[in-house]
C-alpha cells in the first residue's frame, strides 16, 4: 500500500519551503549581518562627532550688534 499523507500538512510544508527560499534570497539582497550594522552605526556616530567637533559656534541670528537701550518700542 502507499503511504497516506495529510494534504494540509503537505500544502503548508510546500508554502513554508517557498517562503523560506524567498526569505533567503531577500537576505542576500538586502540584509546585513549584525556586525555590519554595528560597524555602520559606529562609522555614522564617528562622523557625527567629527562634524560636531569642527562646527563653529554662532551667535543667535536674532541678536543685534548694538547693545540694548532702556527704551521700549
Amino acid at each position: 500500500m502507499s503511504e497516506i499523507i495529510n494534504l494540509n500538512r503537505a500544502r503548508k510544508a510546500r508554502a513554508r519551503a517557498t517562503a523560506g527560499a524567498a526569505a533567503a534570497s531577500n537576505r542576500g539582497l538586502h540584509g546585513l549581518t549584525k556586525a555590519e550594522k554595528q560597524a555602520a552605526k559606529a562609522e555614522r556616530d564617528r562622523a557625527a562627532r567629527l562634524v560636531d567637533g569642527h562646527r563653529l559656534e554662532r551667535r543667535d541670528p536674532d541678536a543685534t550688534d548694538q547693545p540694548e537701550s532702556g527704551r521700549s518700542e
